[in-house]
């Protein structure tokens, strides 16, 4: 369960950082800029610990699927950015692929 909320977390910060790559306009500013960095580095130090146990096919599928789904929805509310039915179908195809896989798959720790 550890390792979960190890990815939890590395999921978390990795959406934190790319949503800000926005906000820090090219790097030209200086704390959005700062919250990518760490957020990046925060990200990839809990992945790794994540890995210990749970299989890096696994971890990077929930990992990078729930992060395109988050920062999309995340992009949508704060920034304005429209999604249309296509995109939110594949955004839903992502969330029911990650759901299958630790849901149902033996591939994953449980």
């Amino acid at each position: 369960m550890k390792s979960w909320m190890f990815l939890v977390i590395a999921i978390t910060a990795e959406v934190v950082a790319t949503t800000s790559l926005k906000a820090s306009d090219g790097f030209s500013r200086l704390w959005p800029s700062v919250v990518v960095v760490v957020g990046y580095g925060l990200s990839f130090y809990f992945l790794a610990l994540t890995l210990k146990t749970i299989p890096v096919g696994v971890a990077y599928a929930v990992w990078s699927g729930l992060g395109v789904v988050l920062v999309t929805a995340i992009a949508w509310l704060v920034y304005e950015q429209k999604i249309d039915l296509p995109g939110a179908i594949g955004m839903g195809l992502i969330l029911t692929g990650v759901l299958t896989l630790n849901l149902f798959s033996k591939t994953g720790v449980h």
